[in-house]
């Protein structure tokens, strides 16, 4: 049996290859490198509710409106005293939300789930409204000569024939 290279041999006279689907290569894991840290890396909610960071500042100003906004619609402060093992939270340490976890103008609010859904199911129809209303804008303008089609298609091919 002579070897003629990696993944073929003679034996009697007859070539034996080896398949490619036989062959595997080692796959290295490439270790990770270096990340630096979040500023607004969040603790995980309670069950049951959602945390999102709230503007409180904007250029130095205070952004009460939008606080109150949030209030109203049901969120509320989350306190660094709720996270008693994680020091490396950061905090406001004096003024009006001493005590809440925030950094940079953002405070951290939770809301329930529920709210949440509620909140995004609203603004997705909103959303929809909006692009009904452009069609049927669109639509109104349409000539016969020259219809306007609504089909809305996109298609990803990684070579080969198109269908």
């Amino acid at each position: 049996m002579t070897e003629i290279n990696n993944n073929e041999t003679i034996n009697n006279g007859t070539i034996k290859k080896t398949s490619r689907k036989a062959e595997t290569r080692e796959k290295v894991a490439r270790t990770r490198g270096w990340v630096p840290p979040s500023s607004l890396e969040a603790p995980d909610p309670p069950e049951g509710f959602h945390h999102r960071w709230v503007r409180a500042e904007y250029r130095g100003e205070q952004d009460e409106k939008n606080i109150l906004g949030r209030l109203r619609s049901g969120y509320e402060f989350v306190n660094i005293s709720e996270y008693p093992n994680r020091a490396d939270l950061p905090s406001i340490t004096e003024g009006k939300y001493k005590g809440v976890i925030g950094v940079g103008g953002l405070l951290l609010m939770r809301c329930p789930i529920e709210v949440k859904e509620d909140r995004d199911d609203y603004f997705r129809r909103l959303t929809d409204d909006q692009v009904a209303s452009i069609e049927n804008d669109l639509m109104k303008d349409e000539h016969p000569s020259m219809p306007i089609s609504k089909e809305r298609q996109s298609r990803v091919t990684f070579g080969g024939k198109r269908n």
